[in-house]
């Protein structure tokens, strides 16, 4: 009887270990991108190389998801940028997760509040709903749409909704952390989306104090600076054959529409970075076969400030699986500068060095 009992504890034991384990997941993911650049146009000359992240930033990710019960789980992501053409980290300031790195709580009923550096919802909508090439290759969105300063945001509390009747809505707050003035550094943004079927619609605001607190560096007098403010109304629509992208932005104040290389060009003192602009995309993806996909856009940025330093953008693109983890690609893109306008025709990880740009690379998700 004795020994039957031993049996039955450790049996149970047993169980009950593999049901905790199973309610606790950490998984590793990571994007390997390597790709030749042809850039063309920019006053330093032609630029040939063999470079990282252009369809997607290259990275080595860690996620895990524990079950607390009653439908809540504890969340964390740890994700650090790479490059592949040399191997080292893909930053410049040495944080080691410098992509995002956060822990939260989810509830299927309540949504998600997530704490820590993290993308903003802004960049989340560029990539997921207004843009083809997801924010990537040459055709990106970002050689015009300004991102520089919405990508991420440190010291982030943010919060999902969960999905009613196809509405969600995802609220977040950045703190400056300046000793004496709350407000100096802080960003703030928000997402209202509806998806129904085959439409998508997304609209996405971001608030960013650029104040600088007494002190904050040295003994130095505090700085006094105008928000930047950038808004985007995006939507696709998936029709039998082709998906069509539309994309509306709003950029106002300072550092509002920062220029990605101002210098490409050779002539960075006639540049002048808009503080009231507004972008527009127009866009379309259509299946090739079973494994190709075909990507087009045009986007066009008004400057309406008294300097009138517009641009305009034609993309297209060719992305081919060659399985479901390994995707082969093609790009090229233009840009139409005027009144010394320096934008440049980047990737999704380089901003670029010239008016033209031709990709050919490879990229394989785990």
């Amino acid at each position: 009887m004795k020994t039957a009992c031993l049996y039955s504890t450790l049996l149970a034991g047993c169980v009950l270990g593999a049901s905790a384990q199973a309610q606790s997941e950490v998984s590793v993911y990571g994007i390997v991108d390597a790709v030749l650049v042809s850039e063309r146009g920019g006053a330093a000359g032609n630029v040939n190389k063999l470079t990282s992240g252009a369809s997607a930033y290259s990275r080595l990710g860690f996620r895990g998801k524990e079950d607390l019960g009653d439908g809540w789980s504890a969340i964390f992501l740890l994700e650090m940028g790479m490059r592949i053409d040399d191997g080292s980290l893909d930053n410049t300031t040495g944080q080691l997760f410098n992509r995002q790195a956060y822990i939260g709580l989810e509830s299927r009923d309540w949504g998600a509040v997530r704490l820590g550096r993290q993308h903003t919802f802004l960049y989340y909508t560029l990539v997921q709903v207004a843009d083809p090439f997801s924010l990537g290759y040459a055709g990106t969105a970002k050689n015009l749409f300004p991102v520089k300063n919405t990508v991420r945001s440190s010291n982030t509390v943010s919060y999902t909704s969960p999905t009613r009747r196809g509405w969600t809505a995802e609220a977040s707050y950045s703190l400056g952390e300046q000793p004496g003035d709350a407000h100096a550094g802080r960003q703030l943004g928000l997402v209202i989306g509806y998806a129904d079927g085959p439409l998508t619609v997304r609209f996405a605001h971001s608030t960013l104090n650029q104040d600088v607190a007494a002190g904050a560096v040295s003994l130095a007098a505090p700085v006094s600076q105008d928000n930047a403010r950038n808004s985007v109304l995006a939507m696709n629509y998936r029709y039998a054959l082709f998906t069509a992208y539309l994309a509306y932005g709003v950029d106002k104040g300072g550092n509002s529409s920062p220029v990605p290389n101002p210098g490409a060009y050779g002539v960075a003192s006639a540049v002048v970075p808009s503080t009231d602009s507004t972008d527009l995309l127009l866009g379309a993806a259509i299946p090739v076969g079973q494994q190709g996909r075909v990507m087009a856009s045009f986007i066009r940025k008004n400057d309406k400030t008294r300097f009138q330093q517009d641009a305009s953008q034609w993309a297209f693109g060719y992305a081919h699986g060659l399985s479901p983890r390994t995707t082969a690609y093609l790009a090229w893109a233009k840009i139409h500068n005027r009144n010394g306008a320096a934008y440049t025709v980047g990737n999704g990880n380089e901003a670029g060095s010239g008016n033209s740009a031709f990709n050919l690379g490879l990229r394989h998700n785990f």
